[in-house]
């Protein structure tokens, strides 16, 4: 966690929402005595250090067990050396204009506590996790009801905030760090319809909407049996029946919980169809299936094949990319040569 210092929270917005990025972030008052407040990282003074209050904040800090540990980064609004040298004197490790901006201030403070991470890598780790709690909330609502479905949106931002600052190389490294198949499952086709809508220069909106799509397109394994959901190797006929249903179960468990969009519906029910009609659950073919059903579609068998599982070793990207290739008369080709520059081309 990151304490921001803050007599004028309505001022230090921006810069906590930047340290939001990248870390958990707490303001507290220059009326702060650090006794009861929880462990941290950092310490950013947004504050007027002339005034009285001000100090006596920081001199409480600076007798807080451990402190000397801790960077504090002192923002001044006086001129001349004198505000910096006041800064130091009260404990600051690091001073900086207040007049910088907060990705500035930010970066500055990632050197100072993760000298050998970069703002992006912790953009991606925050944003995974988020994206992380929502599947788990998503899913465990949906086992034996509806989903929320204003409580999906809260996912989106991250997932496209990620691969916008980190790439998609960065975002596959964080997802893969999850034990749970289904979760890590849905996070790398969220990731990876993201960037490829991205690479396809499609815009916001639609973006937004694909992975809206892929974030919930599997909701229907929440109700599959976890023997079967989890088994190592192939599934016998029995099993790979029950796992089929999981299309249909989803695209109801959204149609109940309301306020779903079409395409959203229609990937959720119909992400496993082919062009040929050898697809389910719906045995759909050709102009039967909408454009962003085939996006995704591509986007889902990439994941499964790169995924990582104890039992299983992960397919690379070229691998990967000809298995999709070979579908031909499944899978869209064009699509699968614009999918193949996109990942190939991902940093």
């Amino acid at each position: 966690m990151i304490v921001v210092v803050s007599d004028r929270p309505d001022r230090s917005r921006p810069l906590v929402e930047a340290i939001g990025a990248v870390a958990e972030c707490r303001v507290v008052g220059t009326d702060e005595t650090w006794e009861r407040i929880g462990p941290f990282r950092g310490v950013i003074a947004d504050i007027t250090l002339s005034r009285p209050e001000a100090k006596r904040c920081l001199r409480r800090l600076a007798t807080r067990p451990g402190r000397r540990s801790t960077p504090l980064i002192c923002l001044t609004r006086g001129s001349g050396q004198g505000a910096f040298t006041e800064a130091r004197n009260l404990g600051a490790t690091l001073c900086l204009s207040a007049l910088a901006e907060p990705r500035m201030v930010v970066g500055s403070l990632v050197r100072e506590i993760w000298p050998d991470k970069s703002v992006a890598d912790l953009v991606v780790t925050r944003e995974a996790q988020r994206a992380g709690t929502l599947m788990s909330t998503l899913f465990a609502a949906a086992q034996t009801g509806t989903v929320d479905m204003p409580s999906v949106e809260q996912g989106i931002a991250p997932v496209l905030d990620a691969i916008h600052e980190g790439g998609l190389s960065r975002w596959l490294d964080e997802v893969w760090a999850y034990d749970d198949v289904t979760f890590q499952h849905c996070l790398l086709v969220s990731g990876t319809a993201a960037a490829f809508a991205q690479s396809l220069g499609l815009s916001m909106t639609d973006r937004q909407l694909l992975t809206r799509a892929a974030l919930v397109h599997d909701v229907g394994k929440s109700r599959i049996p976890h023997a079967i959901l989890n088994k190592p190797g192939r599934l016998d006929d029995d099993e790979r029946a029950v796992m089929q249903t999981h299309a249909p179960i989803g695209h109801e468990i959204l149609s109940a919980s309301g306020g779903c969009d079409a395409v959203t519906l229609a990937v959720t029910r119909h992400h496993h169809e082919m062009l040929d009609g050898s697809g389910y659950p719906d045995g759909l073919c050709a102009d039967e299936i909408g454009d962003p059903v085939r996006l995704l579609t591509i986007c889902d068998i990439y994941a499964a094949l790169i995924e990582r599982r104890p039992y299983k070793t992960p397919m690379t990207t070229s691998e990967a990319l000809s298995i999709l290739s070979g579908m031909e008369g499944k899978l869209e080709g064009g699509l699968v040569q614009a999918f193949g520059r996109a990942v190939q081309g991902a940093p």
